[in-house]
């Protein structure tokens, strides 16, 4: 069923890495800038409070119906042209949006092109560098990435503002300029083509893949954790565009933009640590800072000042930089020695956004209920320690009886 590409061994600061880094900065620009730029457009349209999370929804559900495709076209085809095609499909939603199309559709045409993208964007790193320095390349992707969600929900809370429809109109220029820096990325082999293309054969070797990693205790642990872990994260944007007014009494759309630009900080700095202090060795590291993410919410929940919870907000991104990166770091290397990475990462996508459609979906109806969105977040910090600390208790246990098995072997 495997069939390995062709490896490269190019160094962090290489024209092709250089390419993929420069196209990633710009379509998770846009993503970041789209997101607030469509929050403000519901506002606009007089939508009511609670289908904000519902625009997640469908940009989520299009990742869990793609998952068994979004894998296999990323390692069927070379991996940069996959993200020139996934760009693409970005910048025809974006657009779509800018005339007028259901903004519901349109989000869900841009969670058309991010599911594609996905998987061929982390994927291509195992590629084109050596395992040795793969959580290094992760780092930077991260940090890349998070410095887009920086700028990108900067510049589209500010310029919300300002400017509904111009914010649309540069979010789909920089799709294009980002499917413009694709051109730039080496063009590798197919990493895992399959033998039949059809429904069937895709649905079956997606499901054989699902299959070989859950039973894998160290990619089934990378994907619980890194699915908690951005499922926390989605539905934490849309909880504080609720809890912003209601907290600190501040009702533009900046704020819940600065907020969440504050946690990008915090990744990239929690990113550089993770890259400095863990290995794929030691990837059970960086479980405390999990366990810390849902702890910081609940403090954040009971602030009312603005300076606090800025700093909070701070402390939730570094906690994150430095528990996703090694995570995703060993899925990639076990992915790709397996299964090939792309497959890896769609079935990634699928816990993960699961996770999203789950957590968003319960906060929905809790808002819908009228719950307290103070006491949401309270509880939304406490289940996501709880979580963290079961996954992490369960991790020990697996290394433990691990060990035993080993020591067993080598007495006989």
């Amino acid at each position: 069923m495997n069939v390995l590409p062709e490896k490269m061994d190019l160094p962090l600061w290489s024209r092709g890495l250089l390419a993929v880094l420069a196209a990633q900065f710009l379509s998770a620009m846009a993503d970041n800038a789209l997101l607030f730029g469509a929050l403000a457009l519901l506002k606009n349209l007089h939508y009511p409070e609670w289908s904000a999370p519902l625009l997640q929804e469908f940009f989520v559900a299009a990742y869990i119906l793609l998952a068994p495709f979004a894998g296999p076209l990323a390692d069927a085809l070379p991996k940069g042209r996959v993200m020139l095609l996934a760009n693409g499909l970005k910048l025809g939603g974006a657009l779509g949006m800018c005339l007028g199309l259901n903004p519901f559709l349109a989000y869900g045409l841009v969670g058309v092109g991010a599911a594609t993208y996905s998987p061929a964007k982390y994927g291509i790193l195992s590629e084109l560098t050596s395992s040795d320095r793969l959580v290094k390349a992760n780092g930077l992707m991260e940090g890349s990435t998070i410095a887009a969600i920086l700028i990108g929900a900067l510049a589209g809370g500010t310029l919300a503002d300002w400017s509904v429809p111009g914010t649309l109109v540069l979010v789909a220029l920089c799709y294009a300029l980002a499917a413009g820096a694709n051109l730039l990325i080496p063009r590798l082999a197919p990493a895992h083509v399959l033998e039949r293309v059809s429904l069937k054969a895709i649905l079956g070797d997606f499901r054989q893949v699902l299959g070989t990693l859950w039973r894998m205790p160290d990619t089934r642990f990378s994907i619980v954790g890194t699915s908690l872990f951005w499922g926390a994260g989605s539905t934490m944007r849309f909880l504080l565009v609720a809890w912003v007014p209601v907290a600190l009494g501040i009702m533009n759309n900046r704020m819940p933009a600065y907020l969440n630009a504050l946690v990008a900080v915090g990744i990239v700095v929690g990113a550089a640590l993770a890259a400095r202090f863990v290995t794929l060795e030691k990837v059970n590291r960086a479980m405390p800072a999990g366990v810390l993410i849902g702890v910081a919410v609940c403090l954040l929940a009971g602030t009312g000042n603005l300076v606090v919870a800025l700093a909070i907000m701070l402390a939730i991104g570094g906690f994150g930089g430095f528990f996703v990166v090694p995570l995703n770091a060993l899925l990639q290397e076990r992915g790709h020695n397996t299964v090939g990475a792309g497959h890896a990462i769609a079935v990634q996508n699928l816990g993960e956004n699961l996770a999203m459609l789950t957590m968003i979906g319960a906060y929905t109806l809790a808002l819908r209920a009228g719950a307290p969105v103070t006491t949401i977040a309270a509880g939304f910090g406490l289940a996501m320690a709880l979580a963290m600390i079961v996954l992490w208790r369960v991790r020990v246990r697996h290394a433990r009886v691990a060990g035993k098995s080993a020591e067993a072997v080598q007495t006989v």
